[in-house]
Formats: structure tokens, C-alpha cells, sequence
């Protein structure tokens, strides 16, 4: 395998995860998930977490993983990746299109849970949370539901790359949603 294979290759198989987040900010709103519930003078999770973003963002990623698969063939091309092999853009099976982007939102869910019962008010910084919390969760609820396509997929090797370049990735565009006014925080 080549860097740049692996590299784009994880980002590729990575890309219905990464969704998300992004799409539930930009769609989401409405009631919160936690119907405005506490658990020790904390809100369970916080306004941030409604049910349409989540819906919004397991549909987006979910729907990237169907498109990734109509174009994967001229992107491989593009991209100079080949068709078969350990260097090769993954496509995604029903199951995975689903998991990865459920297994986001869940994490992003559980974060928020975790942040409030260690008394952080919504949007503060919880640094390596804030970044794999979505990333750990989807990886885990993918190789539960699809371990052979998992496995063939995620190499260590993507892994890593998935691991090392994410925090940076999610960095970059929560840095770019501030800007553009869609976040109230930079992180």
C-alpha cells in the first residue's frame, strides 16, 4: 500500500462519518433529544442534541456512502487509485452506509452526556473527546454490524491515518462552520 492510497483511501471510507456532525448543525434544530430532562442538576445531554439534527446527519452520511458508491469508479480513476486491491476506494454495503453515520451521531450523543456529568456547559472544549468521540463509536457499531467488510476496509494502517488526521479534520471544519456563523464556538 502507498501513502497516498491509504490516505485517501481511509478519508474515502471515513467520509459518511465525518458527515454528520456537519449536516446535524446545518439541519438540526427542534425539540431536544432529551426532552429538557436532568440527571443531578445537569441537563442530559443540552439543547444541541434535537432529534432532527440527529435524523438530518444519519441521513446525510448514509446517502454520501450511496453516492461514494455511484462515483467510485470515475474518483478511483481521478484519484489514480486502483479499481481492486488494498489501495482501492472502498464501497459501502447497506449496513455500513447506516452504521457509520449512526455510529457518529451516537458518539457525538455520548460525548455530550459525558461533558455535562463532568460539568461542562454545551459547546466547551473537551480536547480528544470532541475529536474521536464520533470517530470511536462509528468504527465500533460498523465492525459490530459489518466485521468482514470492517476488516477489509480499515487496515491498521488506515486506521492510523483515520486516527492521526481526524483531530485536524475536525479542527478545520468547526473552525470553518465559526466563521461562516453556523457555530457558536471554534472547536
Amino acid at each position: 500500500m502507498s501513502l497516498l492510497g491509504t490516505t485517501l483511501g481511509a478519508l474515502w471510507a471515513m467520509l459518511p462519518a465525518y458527515v454528520p456532525n456537519n449536516a446535524a448543525v446545518l439541519f438540526g434544530g427542534g425539540e431536544p433529544i432529551d426532552g429538557g430532562r436532568e440527571w443531578g442538576g445537569r441537563r442530559l445531554l443540552g439543547d444541541g442534541k434535537t432529534w432532527r439534527g440527529t435524523a438530518a446527519g444519519i441521513t446525510a452520511g448514509a446517502l454520501l456512502a450511496g453516492a461514494l458508491n455511484l462515483v467510485r469508479g470515475r474518483a478511483g480513476e481521478a484519484l489514480g487509485t486502483p479499481a481492486t486491491g488494498a489501495d482501492a476506494l472502498p464501497s459501502f454495503p447497506p449496513l455500513a452506509a447506516v452504521t457509520l453515520p449512526a455510529g457518529a451521531m451516537l458518539g457525538d450523543i455520548l460525548a455530550s452526556f459525558l461533558k455535562r456529568r463532568a460539568g461542562r456547559d454545551r459547546g466547551a472544549s473537551f480536547p480528544v473527546l470532541d475529536q474521536l468521540d464520533f470517530v470511536a463509536v462509528a468504527l465500533g457499531l460498523t465492525v459490530l454490524a459489518v466485521p468482514d467488510w470492517f476488516e477489509e476496509t480499515f487496515t491498521p494502517a488506515r486506521l492510523l491515518v483515520v486516527a492521526v488526521l481526524t483531530p485536524a479534520l475536525h479542527l478545520a471544519t468547526n473552525g470553518a462552520a465559526y466563521l461562516l456563523g453556523l457555530k457558536e464556538e471554534p472547536w
